[in-house]
């Protein structure tokens, strides 16, 4: 979904906290209901069953994790974090899956405009720094905060 550039360069209308993409995604939900066109969607896979599927067909998790990160330095965010998913939930406890899905998460988080997208991002990226400490998500993003 594109804004038309009228419209966009229109400082009202910037993007902060939400995204129309956001906003699209909620009016068809509201108008047409949640199925998406793919019947593999109608009745799923857990994630984690699919990642695990996945990560033993193109060689394991960390395979995965490896093409994420190539994909997000290059700029593909989108498939990246995908990718970058897959290798975190078909290996929960890898902390090198999650230091590849951490630094996936943070590129894609410093590149957007949105809060709801940065700060999503961010979790992400805290809860593999959680795994890697062996934290959790909340002591991770406490511990990065500037003392007062």
């Amino acid at each position: 979904m594109r804004v038309p550039d009228d419209l966009a360069a229109l400082h009202y209308l910037q993007p902060l906290y939400d995204e129309p993409e956001f906003v699209v995604h909620t009016v068809w939900r509201q108008f047409a209901g949640w199925y998406d066109g793919n019947p593999a969607h109608l009745k799923p896979a857990t994630d984690e069953q699919l990642a695990a599927e996945l990560a033993a067909l193109s060689g394991g998790a960390q395979v995965l994790a490896d093409r994420a990160l190539e994909l997000a330095r290059a700029g593909s965010h989108r498939l990246a974090c995908h990718l970058a998913q897959l290798a975190g939930d078909a290996a929960p406890a890898d902390t090198t899956v999650h230091t590849a899905r951490a630094e996936v998460y943070a590129l894609r988080a410093a590149q957007e405009r949105s809060i709801m997208s940065t700060g999503i991002f961010t979790w992400a990226e805290a809860e593999s720094r959680g795994v890697i400490a062996g934290t959790d998500a909340t002591t991770e993003l406490t511990s990065a905060m500037p003392t007062l």
